[in-house]
């Protein structure tokens, strides 16, 4: 059973704003040709980087143990930081809650204001919120599964294909970041090249770019690590009650 054990001013803003969210995700539904379209842009960008800004790892982490994911390993409040550091019961839970963060906002773009451009612009909106979240001073995490979870709902083979390859690379290797700018990578490739080839969507695939090239960004410290040979490999700490 999960324990209060601290909080933060940061947990409490993040919680708290989640149920507000609801609400104005739902109004937009409910109301959205009753908006103009401007005003339509404005919110479903507000409510994506602040879906995206609430740091479900940090606020586990808080909840469970009283301690501040960013002081910990990385310092990143995304899954990888949380696998090494709570084990796997916590990664999956994060794991699922940050990708549901792009999944969310994308459906919200799709259905307040069309697909196609407001998907891209909404998915992009809340990877950055994720990355610089604005409760936690715009320190959060790499993108990954925010990024993951906007795709899954635009191009879902493309999704599959590229989490694939990263469950490929980290199983060889046991380098987490490397089967993340791999997998990031590759997306992009592959979106160009469906684009170029079958007439894929294009605007899917200026996600794919603008989102990996923030993702591969975020792992640039990972990167000087691998070519350095010191990046740590996965360790999984043996967390029962986590």
């Amino acid at each position: 059973m999960m324990i209060l054990r601290g909080s933060s001013q940061a947990t409490r803003a993040s919680l708290i704003a989640v149920p507000f969210l609801i609400v104005a995700a739902l109004v937009l539904l409910r109301f959205s040709d009753q908006i103009p379209l401007a005003v339509q842009y404005i919110s479903v960008c507000a409510v994506a980087y602040l879906t995206g800004s609430v740091s479900w790892g940090y606020i586990l982490i808080r909840l469970m143990r009283g301690q501040d994911i960013r002081d910990l390993g990385s310092g990143r409040t995304g899954m990888s930081n949380i696998l090494r550091n709570a084990g796997i019961k916590a990664a999956a839970t994060v794991f699922v809650l940050d990708c549901s963060k792009g999944i969310l906002s994308v459906f919200l773009a799709r259905y307040v204001i069309g697909d196609g451009a407001p998907e891209v612009m909404a998915g992009l909106v809340a990877l950055c919120g994720h990355n610089w979240p604005v409760f936690l001073r715009f320190r959060g995490g790499r993108g990954i599964l925010p990024g993951l979870g906007g795709l899954v709902v635009m191009d879902p083979w493309v999704a599959l294909i590229g989490a694939a390859l990263f469950i490929f690379i980290v199983s060889t290797t046991r380098y987490l970041s490397l089967g993340s700018i791999v997998g990031t990578a590759f997306i992009a490739v592959l979106s160009l090249a469906l684009t170029l080839w079958w007439e894929h969507h294009q605007l899917y695939t200026i996600y794919a770019f603008a989102g990996g090239a923030i993702i591969i960004w975020q792992h640039r410290d990972n990167l000087r690590r691998i070519i350095g040979g010191t990046e740590p490999r996965i360790t999984i700490p043996n967390r029962g009650n986590t």
